[in-house]
């Protein structure tokens, strides 16, 4: 693939995975394609769950500055807060260099980086590690478990994640979603879920207490084992933080485009 069909892909993979995440969470979660942006908002208290983010491929730097500015007043119509998932792959040279200024005069600021990824790496040997022991969520008990991972993780209030995840059907039937237990501690978790022919990775997170031993890595690679087993899919997708960023390659995955999370400026 070329870098440019691999950021398509990249943007493909968060509109259709969180298409079903959102519509999950809330009955009356805001679901359109728009011309050149994606709404995947499902006004919850847990941001991920609150996304845009722009379609057009080889965009310029007018249309970037456009489109910004559009994203932007639909986030300031929303109740809770979330992010402009923005792949630096779909932008034009010219919109490129002016990414920076075209977002502060649309009034967003950066979040965060992160890394689309990919790779045609399923199936993976089921993970053996010395400290752990994997349980597939299956209860309310395991996703909130998994909620707190993530906000720990991500330095999110408790309630925030659990606003996100508990009592979730999707998470217990459609995604195969997994706790890395240290004994009877959760210490990290990962999941993976079907999305247009790839097998995407979600919300994979280590309890800081617990970090730099390679549970993320070995929960992540459960999940890869899972999913493809039950699937037959042999190509997989994801979208990293700085944090996992160095774990993915060791499995098989492949960077490709740079991704900007943005947020409306306080």
């Amino acid at each position: 693939m070329t870098g440019l069909t691999e950021s398509v892909e990249s943007v493909q993979q968060l509109t259709v995975a969180w298409r079903a995440l959102v519509l999950d969470r809330e009955a009356d979660a805001d679901v359109r394609d728009l011309p050149g942006i994606s709404v995947r908002w499902a006004d919850c208290r847990f941001s991920f769950f609150n996304c845009l983010t722009l379609t057009e491929p080889e965009a310029g730097a007018d249309l970037l500055a456009r489109r910004l500015s559009q994203a932007a007043d639909i986030m300031r119509a929303k109740k809770h807060p979330g992010y402009l998932w923005l792949f630096e792959g779909l932008l034009d040279d010219e919109a490129r260099t002016t990414l920076a200024a075209a977002a502060e005069q649309a009034g967003l600021e950066h979040a965060f980086p992160g890394t689309g990824m990919a790779g045609d790496l399923l199936p993976v040997p089921d993970p053996v590690h010395p400290d752990l022991t994997f349980v597939r969520v299956r209860t309310d008990e395991h996703l909130r478990a998994y909620a707190d991972l993530q906000s720990r993780a991500y330095g999110f209030p408790l309630e925030e994640g659990r606003d996100g995840l508990v009592g979730s059907a999707h998470w217990k039937s459609g995604m195969y979603a997994y706790l890395a237990m240290r004994g009877d501690v959760p210490v990290a978790c990962a999941a993976t879920v079907e999305a247009d022919g790839r097998l995407f990775v979600a919300f994979v997170a280590t309890d800081p207490e617990w970090q730099r031993r390679g549970y993320g890595e070995a929960v992540t690679r459960k999940a890869l084992h899972e999913g493809a087993r039950a699937t037959g899919l042999t190509r997989a997708t994801l979208h990293a933080t700085v944090a996992g960023a160095p774990v993915y390659p060791r499995i098989g995955f492949v960077p490709n485009s740079p991704i900007h999370f943005y947020q409306l400026k306080e």
